[in-house]
């Protein structure tokens, strides 16, 4: 039975998301503030993490890092904040995953689900539980070391540079950009993108652009003035050396 710490201010919200887990099969476990949530993470692991931002004596995304510097355990952030900068830092600050409040039941369980397959942290088995079925396992074709103008990507020594300079991505940063890399060239569809990076293709199309708005960052580039992510209105993304 999968665990999940629940870290929420609000007695009657957390009570709400505790009620909703346990029907699910998951063992819950639950703090009110950050330096609980600390305490809960070393003194017993568990299996995934939803974190409330306005907690009352940590800032969450303090709280995040914290939490980081510990474990390596999934983490799924519950925020009011919606925008796209504060979602970024969350990213880059560790969280596996975001919802936005007000957020019903059934998207948490689907985000909790799709966070702990993708992290390996849940039997297989139990995705049924969130309504979603066990995934059959496929094989993946392996990804090549590839040089796209002056940016070198290596998927086995999960390693970036751009111009010489190594690049800091987060985990799904690296996976999505040596995704792109394997396929240079390739418009790739966001579809596609979550159902092989994400390997979940239920999560919304706002993760995949996240994600893409902060790598493009890190490249020295954004949307409206492109290098290597050419973004094909209303088809997808595709890596190009540049021009």
């Amino acid at each position: 039975m999968p665990s999940v710490l629940v870290v929420e201010d609000d007695p009657s919200i957390r009570q709400s998301l505790i009620e909703v887990l346990a029907e699910h099969g998951y063992a819950v476990r639950s703090a009110g503030d950050g330096f609980g949530a600390l305490r809960e993470v070393t003194q017993m692991p568990v299996d995934a993490v939803v974190l409330d931002l306005g907690l009352p004596d940590l800032d969450g995304g303090d709280a995040l890092r914290m939490i980081r510097g510990i474990s390596s355990v999934p983490v799924l952030v519950a925020t009011a904040r919606d925008d796209e900068a504060e979602i970024i830092r969350l990213l880059n600050a560790g969280a596996d995953d975001y919802l936005v409040k007000p957020f019903s039941g059934g998207q948490l369980i689907a985000r909790l689900s799709a966070v702990l397959r993708r992290t390996s942290h849940i039997p297989a088995g139990h995705a049924a539980l969130a309504g979603q079925g066990p995934r059959p396992a496929a094989a993946a074709e392996p990804l090549r070391a590839t040089t796209v103008g002056e940016l070198a990507v290596d998927p086995g020594a999960r390693t970036a540079y751009l111009a010489g300079r190594e690049l800091h991505l987060t985990r799904r940063e690296f996976d999505l950009l040596a995704f792109l890399a394997h396929h240079t060239g390739q418009v790739v569809s966001k579809r596609r993108l979550l159902t092989e990076v994400w390997r979940e293709p239920y999560v919304d199309d706002q993760t995949v652009d996240v994600h893409l708005s902060s790598l493009r960052r890190k490249l020295g580039e954004r949307a409206a003035a492109p290098r290597y992510l050419l973004t094909v209105r209303g088809v997808g993304i595709k890596l190009v050396a540049p021009r």
